[in-house]
């Protein structure tokens, strides 16, 4: 329902009382605000009436051009439909939850001998067996290093497993059963292993004791002594691990949810528990307009949090929350629908459920402190870093590194800082092709240039500070490149700095060369200043050596094969898929390679020889 000139008297005339999703406009046809109500009418009344507006609204009010409403059967229909338009349109005066990462899973690889590792992306349980979603990387992490100690599975990368001659240090330790070498376990005990893991991880940890306490007596009555041993041992483990997990008796599935708000900073702590033990913890900062009320912010935070179409999200049958929702049947009957069984929303917990949230709103609490104080830090060293260049303001600042393995695989890095810190979304990486091997200076020109080279960049686009990570040899190599390259900044010239270590190459020496000067500038170890310069530096180095290793390690995967002559990506795919891995191929003979479709007998006999040299 779209107005030529906004008229609310006239508007709210046509809107009727029953449920839906309304959207406001601004001039521009842009999207700026999207709500549900139960009754539309009286919803969008309220916007309209001077005597109960808020300052967040008065100012909604004023950017409104038209609105638009989509009726609906009821208000759970009216609440999943405005999860969808807040995620598809990111309106500028709704609460935003910035969760735009996907969930890491727990994968074990079917294969020969199966690997144990973290996993993001899409998941095709054809191909492998995935555990979780979990909340973060960091939990993931703490697991798989739970595990590494407790069963000896693989955790290492296919191209190292695949091309490993004697077994690595974890074989050593005894974390690792070693299956990369031939004679060292047999498949049924590494399977043994492997199945251990798999109980455990689907949170059947009893059973994982009972069936290791069966091996271990048989392992005894067999006088496998050795055996039995290392078996007690894991059964130890096992116990010790349960001991630092289980903080609650019950052996139930929920969601622990504090919520904090201090000084323009809001944090919502989420404590996840399953099965009776601790499955992990994240802490979230919901982007919230000025002047917001705290149960929209809460009431936004379940719905984007469970609501949009997040299928790997896991809703807990109970979530406890610091917080009374004025329409909580609402929230409960949509997330129940989405579930498939009942949720409760339990606002005032007791007992052991009241302790629980006491430690999520107690890290709520202490994450917006540390937010408060890590803000004071980065305003501290900003303004020391416009004291010491002697400018006013720094809105964007940009750094450069490049990374290479003995002049192979050369990747540029660039990073990107606001007033606020790292703005990691506009963090990229650039191959570098057709230079010399560790020719630095030659990358350094390519990806300034493929950076920079556009006759207009938009304003907020343009930094004001451009950091060369190298001595006054980078800096000038980054000058030339500014001076042939067609560019019309719309406003002062970005100010280039040379970031060159002492001759100590340690930190707190370095020395900084400015494109205007020769000689090069220091700055104290402890200035503010410098530690915002060595914040920003070693972001771009740490960008730049993950994408190099990275590209490292698939070429070790893929190197073998693309080489050989008559083998492109179809066939080497079908060659790995046949065989399982580069380790196996290698492993075959050429009556076994020619069975693999499309690889005659002479490109088998080619391939065979190019594996064994």
């Amino acid at each position: 329902m779209k107005q030529e000139r906004f008229d609310s008297v006239s508007f709210l005339k046509t809107v009727p009382h029953k449920p839906g999703i309304y959207q406001m406009f601004n001039d521009k046809n842009i999207i700026i605000y999207v709500g549900k109500a139960k009754d539309l009418n009286n919803r969008l009344k309220s916007y309209f009436n001077s005597s109960v507006k808020t300052l967040k609204t008065d100012l909604l009010v004023s950017h409104i051009d038209h609105v638009e409403f989509t009726l609906t059967n009821t208000e759970t229909e009216a609440l999943l439909l405005e999860q969808t338009y807040i995620k598809k349109y990111q309106p500028r005066y709704n609460v935003l939850l910035k969760d735009d990462k996907s969930y890491p899973f727990i994968k074990i690889s079917k294969e020969r001998h199966p690997q144990l590792s973290l996993y993001r992306g899409s998941i095709n349980r054809k191909q492998d067996e995935f555990f979780g979603p979990y909340p973060s990387s960091y939990a993931v992490k703490q697991i798989l290093a739970l595990m590494q100690k407790t069963f000896p599975i693989r955790q290492c990368a296919n191209a190292t497993y695949a091309n490993r001659s004697r077994p690595c240090l974890q074989y050593q330790i005894k974390r690792c059963l070693g299956p990369c070498v031939a004679g060292l376990v047999s498949d049924e005990e590494y399977n043994e292993q492997v199945n251990y893991v798999r109980l455990f991880l689907q949170n059947q940890s009893d059973q994982v004791v009972t069936k290791i306490t069966d091996d271990m007596l048989k392992a005894s009555e067999a006088l496998e002594f050795e055996k039995a041993a290392k078996l007690r041992d894991q059964l130890h483990a096992i116990s010790k691990i349960k001991e630092e997990q289980a903080i609650y008796s019950n052996n139930d599935n929920l969601d622990t949810i504090g919520f904090h708000y201090q000084a323009g900073i809001a944090c919502v702590y989420v404590l996840f528990i399953r099965n009776g033990q601790t499955f992990g913890h994240r802490a979230y900062y919901p982007k919230i307009p000025a002047n917001a009320e705290l149960e929209e912010v809460i009431e936004t935070f379940l719905g984007q949090f469970y609501l949009q179409g997040n299928a790997n999200r896991n809703i807990p049958k109970k979530i406890l929350l610091n917080y009374s929702l004025s329409d909580k049947k609402s929230m409960e009957d949509s997330l129940s629908l989405i579930a498939n069984y009942q949720v409760k929303i339990v606002d005032e917990p007791k007992g052991n459920n009241l302790k629980l949230l006491n430690i999520a709103i107690e890290n709520a609490q202490k994450e917006v402190k540390n937010k408060l104080l890590q803000s004071s830090t980065i305003k501290q060293r900003y303004v020391a870093l416009c004291e010491f260049l002697g400018i006013k303001h720094i809105a964007r600042m940009e750094c450069f590194d490049i990374s290479h393995f003995m002049g192979k695989n050369t990747i540029a890095s660039c990073v990107v800082f606001d007033d606020k810190g790292p703005v990691r979304s506009e963090f990229r990486r650039y191959n570098i092709t057709g230079i010399t091997g560790g020719d630095d200076y030659a990358a350094m020109d390519q990806v300034l240039t493929r950076r920079y080279n556009k006759k207009q960049l938009p304003e907020d686009k343009i930094p004001d500070i451009i950091f060369i990570d190298g001595g006054k040899g980078q800096l000038n190599q980054a000058l030339q490149v500014f001076n042939s390259l067609n560019v019309e900044w719309n406003k002062n010239h970005p100010i280039l700095i040379g970031v060159a270590k002492g001759s100590e190459r340690k930190e707190g020496l370095e020395t900084l060369f400015f494109e205007a000067h020769g000689k090069g500038h220091y700055l104290d170890s402890h200035s503010p200043a410098l530690l915002l310069i060595q914040q920003i530096r070693n972001a771009s180095h740490d960008h730049a050596i993950v994408g190099q290793r990275n590209k490292n390690a698939k070429q070790l995967t893929d190197s073998a094969l693309e080489h050989i002559e008559g083998i492109g990506a179809k066939r080497r795919q079908a060659l790995l898929k046949h065989f399982g891995g580069l380790r196996e191929l290698k492993n075959a003979t050429i009556d076994e390679i020619s069975q693999v479709q499309g690889i005659s007998k002479p490109l088998a006999e080619k391939i065979y020889n190019n594996l064994q040299q």
